[in-house]
């Protein structure tokens, strides 16, 4: 567990953008004018409260109180459970002390050490919710990948089939980016509602039996109308599920290791893109039977939904969310699910009571009466979340991977291969697409999630740059066929570790539990939109632009991306979802200057080989500078007004 005296106990008070302290109080209580006039060293001493651990200060005998108080109240368990939440309670304070800690067995000692050394070591019930959202993933990856090689067979037999047409350009675009229209207006949206009634495991249920009908019903359509409204319905499933996954794991996962347990979302969505890559081909050949016309692309499209009646049978198989529990203050319930993700009852109890403890004081911070929309926007914790989030949400799209995974077999015709050879080079990049998200397993966790991100998105635009101008070559040369494969496959190679896996991870971690629902909903929403602008104008893009101009506007939307990772997007990696806070407490105006620091460090560190040390922006000193600055402002903005 990482170090739980960088967590803070408000989800929203780092407030430095002009939303104080002073102001929230004056939501609370519009009546008291007085508030106007908060001694400045009473508004800096609460700030600087809140940024540190909840727990700080208070003895063992206070902490064992608590604990057992918190079991009591709540009706938890017997004589055991209350042992476990005393222990808790201090590890809470700081759970690497586990050691000077008297009445802990010695069993106790040892999976506590192994927390650090063996980080990998956890319950097989954690791993099984793991891998079945990581078979959801791949129903996600098969819905986006079958339709690309199916496309070549029923984009023609429904008359949608010429190149030449813009018509047909723009309805082979339609059909094939109905689910993601869908889940930016419909699906996503269904999050909160979904979760709210069924809860993490109830929502993956029903939109995998959503995903593997429309799978189904794709498979008998005879019009590209129709092929449209079964495709917009997958949407319904898509959507819900690619929000509440990623924070189900997220919800489950120790925080030494969520990173790379979340980004399994990602890596096997590519494993996903494979499998269907592999149906494309392997389904190729067969020839129509009983009257029945394009039997082939009909079994591609079928095919998807083997792995969602897989998640289906095997889903209420896992435990629920401690978090979603805790939020319905069903606080057994939550206990007794902790104590399945985790070793032992007292690791369950310190989690479990350290997540109870700052929950209790973010909601004492909400301001009263104010709407969860109102305050994604303006509470500047959460405005900072949505505007990470959303930077990186945005992103995966249009760095232009979709592209390819819908298109490539597309494109590999246009670089003069065959069907059959398009279609096993598409197999290709999904195979190099699955097999380097791996190493983002350790990446994600160690060299973190922003800093993958501001090392891939370059290359991403010069193999983007590559691979377009590598149309000027001779279409009869097979320089043009190589040099296209290669900029393609490069281009899956450095995306793979990076904006693949970051923005589902990133964006189930970084908002406050009391609107992660929404802002989920929010993050999928726009990567769902972007997905059906990207994948609807990309046939009259390449008509338009030809192949060169078209994949240079993808090129020139990662550098962007770049810069506005570099000054907007803050690192989450190490810390518990609840010491966020204090990541996202951190001014945008600060952000953006370290941003532009850090290009001169890693100037001097890397091209210079000066032997210079790292700035640590989010580390507990220096957020308190910062909100010491800030309280400074207030103290002359207060006497300036008395």
């Amino acid at each position: 567990m990482a170090d739980n005296k960088l967590g803070k106990s408000s989800s929203d008070s780092a407030d430095f953008d002009g939303q104080t302290e002073i102001e929230h109080a004056s939501v609370r209580n519009p009546s008291n004018v007085e508030t106007e006039n908060i001694d400045a060293n009473q508004l800096r001493a609460n700030i600087n409260a809140k940024i540190a651990n909840p727990l700080a200060g208070l003895t063992h005998a206070e902490l064992r109180q608590k604990g057992e108080a918190y079991v009591r109240e709540h009706q938890i368990g017997d004589d055991e459970d209350i042992r476990a939440f005393q222990l808790g309670a201090i590890l809470a304070q700081d759970p690497n002390r586990h050691a000077e800690i008297e009445g802990l067995t010695e069993n106790e000692r040892t999976v506590l050490a192994k927390e650090i050394s063996s980080k990998w070591s956890q319950p097989n019930l954690l791993y099984l919710v793991i891998i079945l959202c990581s078979t959801c993933a791949a129903v996600q990856g098969m819905d986006e990948t079958v339709v690309n090689g199916a496309q070549i067979f029923y984009a023609p037999q429904f008359g949608i089939g010429s190149k030449t047409s813009s018509r047909d350009s723009w309805l082979v675009g339609l059909v094939n980016s109905a689910p993601y229209l869908c889940c930016a207006f419909v699906g996503c949206w269904l999050t909160v509602p979904l979760n709210n009634w069924w809860g993490r495991r109830g929502t993956v249920f029903i939109t995998c039996v959503v995903s593997a009908l429309a799978c189904i019903w794709q498979a008998l359509t005879g019009s590209w109308w129709h092929m449209f409204i079964a495709r917009f319905a997958l949407g319904l499933g898509i959507g819900p599920k690619s929000a509440t996954v990623p924070i189900y794991a997220a919800e489950c996962s120790p925080p030494q290791i969520r990173g790379a347990l979340v980004m399994q979302w990602q890596m096997w969505t590519a494993f996903g893109i494979f499998v269907g890559y592999a149906a494309d081909l392997a389904f190729y050949s067969v020839k129509d039977q009983a009257g029945i016309v394009g039997l082939n692309w009909r079994l591609m499209m079928g095919s998807a939904c083997l792995p969602a009646i897989i998640v289906v049978c095997f889903v209420f198989l896992c435990p629920e969310s401690p978090r979603w529990y805790m939020s319905k203050e069903r606080h057994a319930k939550a206990y007794q699910s902790m104590c399945k993700l985790r070793h032992n009852k007292v690791q369950s109890a310190r989690d479990l009571f350290y997540m109870y403890t700052l929950l209790q004081a973010e909601k004492e911070s909400v301001i009263l009466g104010g709407s969860k929309v109102k305050e994604m926007f303006t509470v500047p914790r959460n405005r900072r979340a949505m505007q990470a989030s959303e930077i990186v949400m945005f992103m995966q799209q249009f760095c232009g991977v979709n592209v390819i995974a819908y298109y490539s077999s597309q494109i590999f015709l246009d670089a003069n291969l065959s069907e059959v050879s398009a279609l096993a080079a598409s197999l290709g990049w999904g195979v190099i697409n699955f097999l380097f998200a791996i190493p983002a397993v350790y990446t994600i966790d160690t060299f973190g999630r922003r800093n993958l991100l501001l090392v891939t998105f370059p290359l991403m635009s010069l193999c983007l740059f590559f691979t377009g101008f590598s149309f000027w070559i001779p279409a009869d040369s097979t320089a043009r066929i190589a040099c296209v494969a290669l900029g393609l496959y490069l281009f899956g190679i450095v995306y793979s570790p990076g904006e693949g896996p970051v923005p589902f991870t990133y964006s189930a971690e970084a908002y406050p539990l009391y609107i992660r629902g929404l802002g989920m909903s929010l993050a999928t929403a726009t990567t769902w939109f972007f997905n059906f602008v990207l994948s609807v104008t990309w046939p009259s893009l390449l008509k338009a632009f030809k192949p060169q101009g078209a994949f240079a506007w993808y090129a020139v939307w990662n550098v962007i991306g770049w810069v506005a990772v570099l000054l907007f997007v803050p690192e989450t990696k190490g810390k518990t979802l609840e010491e966020l806070d204090q990541v996202f407490g951190v001014r945008t105006r600060d952000h953006a200057a370290y941003g532009i620091r850090q290009v001169k460090y890693f100037f001097n560190r890397y091209l210079l080989r000066k032997d210079i040390e790292p700035e640590q922006l989010y580390e507990k000193d220096n957020v308190e500078h910062h909100l010491s600055s800030f309280s400074q402002e207030k103290e002359t903005d207060s006497t300036a007004r008395v």
